[in-house]
């Protein structure tokens, strides 16, 4: 089975970006940085959620990004699945901190229970067909909005949404050109995908 242990994310500043991400989540095996001056404006079509067990974990997470440099998209809140917030990283990154539940069950901590690659898309059906045939069991699917992949026991689960969809979701324009500066790290690649997203194997990302 396919599976993704880690990405990359190609950075101004990849000192900075390490520190951020350290600070902030607690990650370095999952999410690599590497420098990159490649052109890249507006959204790159992609976002990485955090998903964790209760309100206060989302709101010490948002906290603790904010108070290390990321940009506040959307502030956590009650919502009909669930609760949570979007932040923007110094670099660039978007992501998602959310919990399915509305309530807390004890207090608040940092830890994450999955990290999640959304990869905004232009053809669900496409793109679907072409992760399939690259090995990635279908977990989950809602027609053409949204497709979750079982990724088995790696690091980091995938997921696809209409490109548009995405963007109103984490309050941005979809407009956007250039590079994704994306690198995902899978057992599936290396290849790029109909969207541009580039897969890398794990040991042509070890030394990062």
């Amino acid at each position: 089975m396919t599976s993704i242990e880690s990405v990359t994310l190609e950075v101004d500043d990849p000192a900075a970006a390490r520190r951020f991400y350290s600070s902030a989540f607690g990650l370095d095996r999952q999410v690599r940085v590497r420098g990159s001056e490649a052109p890249t404006t507006g959204f790159r079509g992609f976002t990485l959620s955090l998903v964790v067990a209760q309100p206060a974990d989302v709101n010490a997470l948002v906290e603790a990004a904010v108070d290390a440099g990321a940009t506040t998209l959307k502030p956590a809140a009650r919502s009909l699945w669930g609760y949570g917030g979007v932040v923007q990283a110094p670099d660039g990154t978007i992501w998602q901190i959310a919990s399915s539940s509305k309530k807390d069950t004890g207090p608040a901590t940092r830890r994450i229970d999955e990290i999640v690659l959304l990869l905004g898309v232009a053809d669900m059906g496409g793109s679907k067909r072409f992760y399939v045939e690259h090995g990635l069991p279908v977990a989950k699917s809602f027609g053409s909005k949204y497709v979750e992949f079982d990724t088995g026991s790696g690091a980091v689960k995938l997921a696809l949404y209409k490109r548009r969809g995405l963007a109103k979701l984490v309050g941005v324009s979809p407009d956007g050109t250039g590079s994704h500066r994306l690198t995902v790290n899978g057992d599936a690649g290396p290849f790029t995908d109909p969207d541009g997203f580039a897969w890398a194997t794990a040991s042509q990302t070890a030394s990062l």
